[in-house]
């Protein structure tokens, strides 16, 4: 069985051995980031017809900000996950906290620029929190992350284990 969290793969006598390919932390980076752009696009662009170039602008603006704090989050997992995948898992839901609090932050202490229109603002911010987490649940669900061991090769038969 093999994991994309660790990039390493089980060989037939159940020692992991590494592998050439990206981590599954970094295709979920690449994966969110992608969509969550062409979302945020799609929103520019109604953005742009209703109140021109203010509206791109602070659509723009609250997504960017969202899409940095998300992918924090994954590029902790990501070196987190080398050496231990599954508290990467743990320390990446924790990280899930300091984004909030972090956002938050970041909104009070900036405040609101003079050129920001406040609902394109928001708008840009909740398409790319939603376009992020949908391509998440996707790529987690098309993930293969092993949770226990192979089973030894040789030893009896399919349903059979000594």
């Amino acid at each position: 069985m093999t994991s994309n969290a660790g990039g390493q793969q089980s060989d037939s006598s159940g020692v992991a051995a590494p592998r050439s390919m990206s981590s599954l932390w970094l295709r979920l980076l690449f994966l969110s980031s992608t969509t969550a752009v062409a979302a945020l696009a799609a929103t520019s662009a109604v953005a742009a017809v209703m109140n021109g170039g203010v509206g791109v602008l602070s659509a723009a603006f609250g997504g960017a900000i969202v899409m940095a704090f998300f992918a924090i989050s994954l590029l902790i997992g990501h070196f987190v996950g080398r050496d231990n995948p599954s508290g990467a898992v743990g320390l990446f839901v924790a990280s899930y906290f300091v984004k909030v609090v972090g956002f938050a932050v970041v909104l009070f202490v900036l405040g609101a620029p003079a050129w920001l229109h406040g609902r394109w603002f928001v708008i840009g911010a909740v398409v790319t929190v939603v376009s992020w987490q949908a391509a998440e649940i996707y790529g987690f669900s098309k993930a293969r992350l092993q949770i226990y061991n192979d089973p030894a090769a040789g030893k009896g038969g399919d349903d059979v284990h000594s």
